[in-house]
């Protein structure tokens, strides 16, 4: 058998929740059957924010440099943009080389299940990430959608290896799907067939394995609902014990492509000495299953029960759902060939050493802050955490025209002046910037803040995403 598998996993989740309960008591019912909350992305996070937080993660857990990724193989079905490879903006984000392949997979819930058998299928360190925050009717069928994103490191020599994929195709239209230029996901609402065609699909492709249902010791089923999952495990094919270890859609709500992803991450973490099952649904009427073997020493399924309770109203004002996004005034206009060219700075990858003195420069572009002689700077990489050097809030009324789309959906927003020391340890710069999921109020000068990349505003139909930062505690 082949040792190539998983050899260390990240999961994201966005801080905000909001329960069952909360949706209930808006509209007086709930069209989510098993899950008791959600996951609420925040105004500056997408898909691309949490799938580079996720493989931060799965980069940290294995303690491998982000130099030996070889390629990055990226999924999801709600893009922040409609055409556009978004895979290189991982690369840049996470400081990977260059010269990094790239893949990138989307249109149905498989996504997650495309990206991670192209990794398990590439050669060299691969980086499989899935990230999805689905919307939908807020009448129905958005009760049920939450936010998330799961990464795989896929290696040789794995402390999981991949023992098998299964597949199964039956054309099942209808089930799930997005119209042409529409956000919203919807499905024909047939429950009867919709049951039928994910149930007896996803069960062919996990006989196509050709496991033995009792050497099966966790499992993450396809779980648009809590019920959906032990619907497929029925009549002998997966212990529902195994099936609950994998099971995550109850505290994350349905996550489109991620979810069966992150209950991957789960059930690795809880596996035995046997089999591990994942299985995923592709809307349309396609399935994939895999077979792993082996355990992850992590503990990233904790991160399902973080998080901070938001009202019903609240989460909607994140998502945009009730926030129009107009904006008056132009704001400062950043050319894109300028912000392309300082992506090392804007993300706080790098500042500038300068060759004539060795002083710090923050950007490093231009004329030395220190000796004041142009040079072309030295790439210096920075820490991923510093030191909060001074603060403010900027409320309603206070900020440029660019952020005020994200003080309609998060409100006030700090900022602050961190300091970051070079990773050689050889001086330090101080860089402005956002601070996110925190209580702007509660941080205080000389606390420790931690690198995240988010969303900063969006001009000429193009997001800029950036570094923002946040309490490391």
């Amino acid at each position: 058998m082949s040792s190539r598998g998983i050899a260390a996993a990240g999961v994201y989740v966005p801080r905000g929740r909001v329960t069952a309960e909360d949706v209930r008591e808006a509209w007086g019912a709930f069209q989510g059957r098993g899950i008791d909350a959600k996951a609420v992305p925040a105004g500056d996070e997408d898909a691309v924010t949490m799938a580079v937080a996720a493989a931060g993660r799965a980069l940290e857990n294995s303690a491998m440099s982000p130099n030996a990724v070889d390629a990055v193989a990226f999924a999801t079905t709600t893009p922040p943009v409609a055409e556009e490879q978004l895979a290189p903006r991982v690369v840049q984000a996470l400081g990977l080389s260059s010269e990094t392949r790239t893949w990138h997979h989307g249109q149905s819930t498989a996504a997650g299940a495309d990206a991670l058998e192209t990794a398990l299928n590439a050669e060299g360190t691969v980086l499989a990430v899935v990230a999805d925050a689905p919307v939908g009717d807020p009448a129905g069928s958005d009760h049920a959608f939450g936010a998330g994103a799961a990464a795989f490191l896929v290696d040789d020599d794995a402390a999981v290896t991949f023992a098998g994929v299964g597949s199964a195709t039956d054309e099942s239209p209808g089930v799930r799907f997005r119209e042409a230029a529409e956000e919203e996901v919807a499905s024909l609402d047939i429950t009867g067939y919709e049951r039928a065609a994910i149930r007896e699909t996803t069960r062919d492709a996990i006989a196509d394995l050709g496991l033995d249902a009792d050497r099966i010791d966790a499992a993450s089923l396809h779980q648009p609902n809590g019920s959906m999952p032990y619907r497929i495990a029925g009549e002998g094919v997966v212990s529902n014990g195994a099936v609950a270890e994998g099971t995550v859609v109850d505290r994350i709500g349905d996550a489109g492509a991620a979810t069966a992803a992150i209950g991957l991450v789960a059930a690795l973490e809880t596996g035995g000495d046997e089999s591990v099952l994942a299985a995923f649904y592709g809307s349309g009427g396609g399935a994939v299953a895999f077979a792993f073997e082996g355990r992850l020493d992590g503990d990233e399924a904790a991160t399902l029960d973080d998080g901070e309770r938001v009202s019903y109203v609240e989460s909607l004002r994140k998502r945009g759902i009730v926030v129009d996004g107009d904006v008056a005034g132009g704001g400062a206009n950043v050319s894109l060939p300028t912000w392309r060219r300082t992506l090392d700075s804007r993300y706080a990858l790098t500042a500038g050493r300068c060759p004539a003195c060795g002083a710090l420069s923050f950007p490093g572009e231009g004329a030395c802050d220190d000796c004041h002689e142009r040079v072309e700077f030295e790439r210096a990489p920075l820490s991923s955490v510093g030191t909060v050097a001074a603060r403010t809030v900027i409320g309603h009324g206070g900020a440029p025209p660019e952020f005020v789309e994200l003080q309609q959906r998060d409100g006030a927003y700090g900022a602050a002046l961190v300091r970051l020391d070079a990773r050689d340890g050889d001086g330090s710069v101080l860089m402005p910037a956002q601070l996110t999921d925190c209580d702007h109020e509660s941080v205080a000068v000389g606390d420790a803040v931690r690198r995240t990349v988010r969303r900063i505003y969006e001009q000429e139909g193009v997001v800029r995403y950036g570094a923002k930062f946040t309490p490391t505690e």
